[in-house]
C-alpha cells in the first residue's frame, strides 16, 4: 500500500535497502522512541533485528493487503523519518481481538513537524474508506502527551486506562468513521 498527502508518501520499508536499514536502526534503537512501543519497551539491538523486524512489517500488508507499518518519508526530506501503522490488535496471549489500531513512531529530529498526525489523518481516511472500518482504536502509555495530543487533532476519544491490549495498561482512544478529523 502506498498513500501520498500534501508532503508525505506513506509507503513500504525496505529490509533490503541498507540505507532504510540504518535509518530505521537510528529511530528505533533510541530510548526516547523505544520507551514507548510495546508490551516491553526495549530499543533494538542491532541492524539485523531491525532487517528481521521490517520483513516481518512487510509480510502482515502481504498477508493482511491495506494493514501494516509502513515508512513515512516527507518531500523535503526524501528518506524515511517515521512509521505509521495500522494493525490488529491481541490481548495478552496474542489472540486477535477484531479490533484495529492506528499508531506512529518517529525519529525524535522530526517531532513536531506535523508529521505524526498528517501520516495517520491519511491512513484513517484509507480504513474508514477503503477498508470500511467502522472503528479504531489507538493506545499509549500514560504521560505521553505528544501522542494524546495528535490522537485528539485526529478527532478521537479518550476512553480511559484499559489492559486488554497486548497484556499492559495503556491510555486508550477511539473514533468512529463518522466522527474522524480527517
Amino acid at each position: 500500500m502506498e498513500l501520498r498527502t500534501t508532503r508525505l508518501h506513506v509507503r513500504a520499508w525496505d529490509p533490503d535497502d541498507a540505507d532504510e536499514l540504518a535509518v530505521a536502526y537510528d529511530i528505533y534503537r533510541r530510548d526516547e522512541v523505544a520507551k514507548w512501543l510495546g508490551a516491553k519497551p526495549a530499543p533494538w539491538q542491532s541492524l539485523e533485528e531491525t532487517r528481521t523486524r521490517l520483513e516481518r512489517w512487510a509480510g502482515i500488508d502481504r498477508e493482511t493487503p491495506g494493514y501494516g507499518l509502513w515508512a513515512v518519508v516527507p518531500d523535503e526530506v526524501g528518506r524515511p523519518v517515521g512509521t505509521v501503522l495500522l494493525v490488529p490488535l491481541t490481548d495478552g496471549d496474542r489472540n486477535p481481538t477484531g479490533e484495529i489500531e492506528i499508531g506512529w513512531h518517529f525519529h525524535p529530529d522530526h517531532w513536531g513537524h506535523g508529521y505524526a498526525t498528517e501520516s495517520s489523518a491519511a491512513l484513517l481516511e484509507h480504513a474508514f474508506t477503503t477498508l470500511r472500518l467502522p472503528r479504531v482504536e489507538a493506545i499509549a502509555f500514560a504521560g505521553n502527551g505528544p501522542s494524546f495530543a495528535v490522537m485528539r487533532r485526529l478527532g478521537m476519544t479518550h476512553q480511559g486506562s484499559t489492559d486488554r491490549w497486548y497484556g499492559t495498561t495503556f491510555e486508550w482512544w477511539s473514533v468512529a468513521a463518522d466522527e474522524a478529523a480527517w
